[in-house]
């Protein structure tokens, strides 16, 4: 694939994520987000990793990832990416995706198996549908297939520090009865906007911070709900297409909001 540009999108934030059970495995349902995505391009020459931007991966890194995926590292990568480092729109895993298909590598389990074995914890980017799986992050594996969500918009933006995800932090709420939930809900937008806030909050209960202007943003605006990233900073607004009042954006910066984006997902094939 020398001098093909890959593109990976990444996510913003999860509709759910938490422990199945008090002591079950740390599993999620990913928000997709088609605005933000990794670029991977590699051309001929000696191994070399150029990031002009975010950067999230080493040298060293990259190269034992290729190796991973029995890839020789070889040839002059260059990776660049939308999204910040730590703000839960998926830029680590997104990051390995691209390089990895860069790279011709293609077998999803493999670049899942590869990504995991790098991270410790991983977003189910590499996989078709990201938004249609309960994933178990740490394992790096499909728990459950589920319904596409319904057609909806999402204006949000990053609001605090940006946090990287801790692989061995297992401190989540039980979300047993939200993810039992789901399915039934993906039919109704004001269901699953009702579910991805109660995941929310109780997250923000658990982990904080305590100042997160979310919930009250979304009242503010008329949102059906809210979404966040449960470890890192995206926060977003969920809205019936075409429902957004022009002054949002303008609302969420007030908030102490940044990078402001609006995107739109959902919906069958």
């Amino acid at each position: 694939m020398n001098g093909m540009e890959i593109a990976v999108p990444g996510h913003f934030g999860e509709f759910l994520q938490g422990r199945i059970g008090p002591g079950g495995p740390v599993a999620l349902v990913t928000l997709p987000c088609p605005a933000l995505r990794a670029r991977a391009l590699r051309l001929p020459g000696p191994f070399a990793l150029h990031q002009p931007g975010v950067r999230v991966l080493s040298r060293a890194g990259a190269a034992g990832l290729l190796r991973s995926l029995g890839v020789r590292p070889e040839g002059r990568f260059s990776l660049r990416l939308d999204m910040p480092a730590g703000g839960g729109a998926g830029a680590s895993t997104a990051a390995r995706v691209a390089l990895a298909r860069a790279a011709g590598v293609t077998d999803p389990e493999a670049i899942a198996l590869a990504c995991l074995g790098s991270e410790g914890a991983v977003d189910p980017l590499m996989l078709d549908d990201p938004g249609r799986l309960l994933w178990a992050s740490r394992a790096g594996r499909v728990l459950a297939r589920l319904p596409a969500p319904p057609r909806m918009e999402i204006v949000g933006g990053f609001f605090g520090p940006m946090r990287r995800t801790d692989p061995a932090d297992a401190a989540f709420p039980d979300i047993a009865d939200l993810s039992d939930a789901w399915p039934a809900a993906c039919g109704d937008l004001a269901g699953v906007a009702a579910l991805a806030s109660e995941s929310a909050r109780r997250t923000i209960r658990l982990r904080g911070p305590a100042d997160d202007p979310t919930e009250t943003l979304a009242a503010t605006t008329g949102a059906l709900g809210f979404v966040i990233a449960h470890t890192g900073a995206a926060r977003g607004l969920i809205f019936a297409p075409g429902t957004v009042p022009e002054t949002t954006p303008a609302a969420l910066r007030a908030a102490g909001f940044r990078h402001i984006l609006r995107f739109r997902i959902g919906g069958g094939r």
